[in-house]
């Protein structure tokens, strides 16, 4: 397939992941790769092995009206979200789903869905057997991070709450997982008759946070960027609170530490199009001292083309994590871009980052999204990068396109 353009990544192969090409977070564990999907409401397992000729060899459906478009892997298991299908039902508009809790609206219009966390035995990687399902009372699970040991970290909206918060998840006995720890802004209980400190139309939410060492690094969507000292996991406790928005439009997503570099990146995401809420910006940020993060440069924007006017979303969406096992480096930042496909940045400069790799797959052959008067554009979901640089990249409705990163 040729790229509308390309800078240092060449083409391997592609997928329409044995015809749901819609797909959001992919992990690659042990060759074979888990795909949760946007509006196809399942998991598709790919055999990655090689990875010229992807196969698919399994797909695991979800609940009716359930989605499962977040999951991690780690040695014999994997982690999934469910949620509820807000497209697939066309419960809710993309206004109504950002701009504050879908909670209310949701249960007001009687949607039925399943929410919680399933785990996975993926001892046999092609036929993952589900051992456990945790039930959360609430809209559920957005997102995990769980990279081995006795907690798994979730964004969680629980009933009684205004939104999701981050819960961490005991899961020593990976058959009998339980709710072990919360933390949220305050503001955030109504049902402890906590009241909001932030204008109405801005949704304080946790997308996810990553850990490193000690310290819970988490985005809260308009609320901002929180560190949390979790050297107690079940008690987290509050280090520092950073909110961009005003005057940078909110819409914080994806966490990046860098522990041997004291560095923090953190994406802030475009939940509109056409750029007609100005851009969202990658941020970097010096950790030093956790409890005093300080933003002091941010990414440049690709430049190649007009994004802004070729439809969709245009910025960033999700950044390759350093998870065990994956490529890992300090220095290179893989962060998928909406229309603008993956870019790779170098930050060996912290201060001047620039830009070094880029990969813009053409247009989706065909439209998985359901959602009304929606553009034939690409926007690229995830990217998960394995340690020879093998990139697998998934996108709403195009599919998936393995690529080979080539360096700087």
């Amino acid at each position: 397939m040729k790229p509308d353009a390309s800078r240092n990544i060449t083409f391997i192969s592609h997928t329409d992941q044995g015809g749901r090409s819609d797909g959001v977070q992919v992990m690659v564990h042990r060759g074979y790769a888990y795909i949760g999907h946007t509006f196809s409401n399942g998991i598709t397992v790919l055999d990655v092995r090689d990875p010229k000729h992807p196969k698919p060899v399994d797909f695991i459906a979800c609940p009716k009206n359930t989605r499962a478009i977040h999951l991690q892997t780690h040695d014999d298991l994997l982690l999934v979200t469910n949620l509820p299908s807000v497209w697939s039902m066309q419960a809710l508009s993309e206004k109504e789903y950002f701009a504050s809790s879908p909670a209310d609206l949701l249960r007001d219009r009687g949607a039925e869905f399943t929410a919680g966390i399933r785990i996975y035995d993926i001892s046999k990687p092609d036929t993952p057997r589900e051992i456990s399902f945790l039930p959360i009372e609430g809209i559920g699970p957005h997102r995990l991070w769980y990279v081995g040991g006795r907690y798994a970290y979730a964004s969680i909206h629980f009933d009684g709450f205004s939104d999701h918060i981050l819960a961490v998840i005991d899961v020593a006995d990976p058959t009998r997982p339980f709710v072990a720890g919360k933390w949220w802004i305050p503001g955030m209980w109504r049902a402890g008759g906590e009241t909001p400190s932030w204008p109405a139309g801005r949704r304080y939410a946790l997308h996810h946070a990553l850990i490193a060492g000690n310290v819970a690094y988490a985005a809260w969507r308009d609320g901002g960027l929180t560190t949390l000292d979790v050297s107690e996991p079940t008690q987290p406790k509050l280090l520092a609170h950073r909110n961009l928005d005003p005057p940078f439009g909110g819409g914080t997503h994806s966490p990046l530490p860098l522990p041997d570099r004291n560095l923090l990146v953190l994406a802030d995401e475009p939940n509109f199009a056409n750029c007609s809420q100005g851009y969202r910006h990658i941020w970097l940020f010096d950790v030093r001292e956790p409890k005093n993060p300080v933003s002091f440069a941010t990414f440049p924007i690709p430049g190649e083309a007009d994004y802004c006017a070729k439809g969709g979303n245009f910025g960033a969406h999700n950044l390759h994590e350093n998870r065990p096992g994956a490529f890992q480096s300090s220095r290179l930042i893989f962060a998928t871009y909406y229309n603008a496909g993956v870019r790779v940045f170098d930050i060996d400069d912290p201060f001047r980052p620039r830009e070094v790799a880029y990969y813009v797959p053409p247009k989706p052959e065909r439209m998985i999204d359901p959602r009304p008067n929606r553009p034939q554009v690409i926007q690229s979901a995830d990217c998960y990068v394995d340690a020879n640089g093998i990139m697998y990249l998934t996108d709403t409705n195009a599919g998936l396109n393995i690529l080979q990163f080539d360096g700087a």
